[in-house]
């Protein structure tokens, strides 16, 4: 049997004690600074690497909705690129907008070299994102940053509620399927998120998303 989403929450949660304070966005602020130094070397290689392999900035903005309704202008870094199509603009970094694909495909045609495949698996394309978490717009844990696109098909009068916190790099519905899910399963479990939130829970899905992370699970 498929269990609840508050199951899943509980399972979550049962290592950790959980209370109703969370961590302080400060404190988030400086974490995320420090995790920039030490992955600095890791961030260079892998936008060298995506430059040399897509001739195109190895940045992109992908375009969301972010805490309280403000615009957010995403960073990622660049796992897809046309070599037939050349942007009038090369180097630019190109804002994306649109739909976001509820899986990141094991074989994807837009996808076109075996680095940024990993780079996808892996959730590497995420860590620019870090810079959002040292600006006080995203979190380390919250709801993911949704588009208009899903608010309006989607996530409807949930998307308020999801809002009113900070997005984060990781959360709940990442460390419970990620790209198994549907949208609906998403939407329920970042809603649980937002209502459940406590240390104990912050906690636990940032301890249950490295090994996500380093094995790549759930992310085709």
């Amino acid at each position: 049997m498929t269990p609840t989403c508050l199951e899943e929450v509980r399972s979550v949660e049962r290592t950790h004690r959980t209370t109703r304070s969370v961590v302080p966005n400060r404190a988030e602020q400086i974490a995320a600074a420090v995790a920039l130094i030490v992955l600095a070397p890791v961030l260079i290689v892998i936008a060298i690497t995506i430059l040399a392999l897509s001739r195109r900035n190895p940045l992109i903005r992908h375009n969301r909705v972010g805490w309280r309704g403000r615009p957010l202008a995403m960073l990622k870094f660049r796992t897809m690129w046309d070599p037939a199509s050349v942007p009038a603009r090369r180097f630019a970094i190109e804002s994306v907008s649109g739909f976001v694909p509820v899986s990141k495909l094991a074989v994807d045609d837009r996808v076109k070299s075996r680095f940024a495949a990993f780079c996808r698996r892996h959730s590497l394309d995420e860590l620019p994102q870090l810079y959002h978490v040292v600006r006080g717009e995203m979190s380390l844990v919250g709801p993911r940053p949704i588009t208009q696109e899903e608010i309006l098909d989607y996530y409807g009068e949930s998307s308020q509620e999801i809002l009113s916190m900070r997005p984060g790099l990781t959360g709940l519905w990442q460390v419970r399927g990620r790209s198994r899910l549907s949208y609906e399963r998403r939407r329920r479990l970042d809603l649980l998120l937002v209502r459940r939130a406590s240390t104990g829970l912050y906690l636990a899905i940032l301890l249950r998303s490295i090994p996500g992370v380093l094995t790549g699970r759930d992310a085709c």
